[in-house]
């Protein structure tokens, strides 16, 4: 890789651990790990390296059906606890200027999108899968009209997505406490709290309940410590947003918790339907008992994990 381009983005380390203790041994396990960056146009995963323990039995190292990287993993021997570590050195490159309103007005766009018995392309056959409901996206009219502000008739699509971007981050409270992973859409709604999770989820239900194509993006982003104070170790959490699909400019990331398009500080793990198709770590256990993950995070720039030995 040329250097200069290097240079004129940003590289960083990122240390992901997860760790369970189970109550009662488990004796056979399948896990599934989205845990090694997607390579793109804006980033490029310089290094990796994936730490288990215990050893799996088996390990396989492909891609799933949207073109992830997926760890598969296979214990057959009994054990009390799971480590997956995963260290990654990734470098974040510089993506095209935008000029949202340039983009067709979304009505345009969701006629493109439709079935009319005309031939669809490659990059409309692809965008198309990411347009229907999902285990975690409910489509319904509610978000339709909760959205209706944000698209005005004729308005340019990237405009109106971050008019709802806007709309999300300004009407909804971050707060962990205020939902699970399985807490349903139309609760988020009305109580208008929760996490980037939930509100990635949001954001794809306005969009694909009006008939457009926008996926879901798990990664990571760099946080900034308060001023004067060291960045904590292991004190970072995966983080999600989402991507719009537009002819001409492909797609489109936006980050409803902090009300920004994804730049330098964003590092894309992988992107689905949803949460469900791109959770870092999940499977299924014979034994177990009760046990719940203890999992850490660290994003760093390079530059000072070097120096302070992360």
């Amino acid at each position: 890789m040329n250097s200069a381009v290097v240079i004129s983005g940003a590289h960083y380390r990122i240390v992901h651990d997860t760790h369970y203790h189970y109550s009662a041994p488990v004796s056979l396990a399948q896990q599934l790990a989205h845990l090694w960056p997607r390579e793109s146009p804006w980033q490029r995963c310089r290094s990796r390296q994936l730490s288990v323990s215990p050893e799996p039995t088996r390990r396989v190292d492909g891609l799933d059906v949207f073109g992830n990287p997926l760890t598969r993993l296979a214990f057959e021997r009994p054990h009390d606890e799971l480590k997956v570590c995963a260290r990654l050195d990734v470098a974040v490159l510089p993506r095209p200027a935008l000029q949202l309103a340039d983009s067709p007005a979304w009505e345009r766009v969701r006629l493109e999108l439709s079935y009319s018995g005309k031939r669809l392309g490659v990059e409309e056959l692809e965008a198309a899968r990411f347009r229907f409901e999902s285990p975690y996206v409910n489509l319904k009219q509610n978000f339709v009209a909760w959205a209706d502000d944000c698209f005005v008739p004729g308005r340019p699509l990237l405009l109106a997505v971050q008019a709802l971007m806007a709309k999300i981050f300004s009407e909804f409270t971050y707060d962990a406490a205020a939902t699970q992973v399985a807490t349903p859409l139309a609760q988020v709604l009305e109580e208008k709290r929760g996490v980037c999770q939930d509100f990635a989820h949001l954001m794809l239900a306005c969009l694909r309940s009006r008939g457009l194509a926008a996926r879901y993006v798990s990664g990571y982003l760099l946080t900034q410590p308060p001023a004067g104070k060291p960045r904590l170790i292991g004190a970072d959490a995966s983080h999600a947003w989402i991507a719009v699909w537009c002819p001409q400019l492909g797609w489109v990331d936006f980050d409803p918790t902090n009300n920004l398009i994804p730049a330098l500080e964003h590092i894309t793990l992988a992107w689905g339907r949803d949460f469900g198709d791109v959770s870092p770590l999940r499977g299924v256990i014979l034994g177990g008992g009760s046990h719940d993950p203890e999992v850490s995070v660290t994003v760093m720039p390079l530059e000072e994990a070097l120096a302070r030995g992360v």
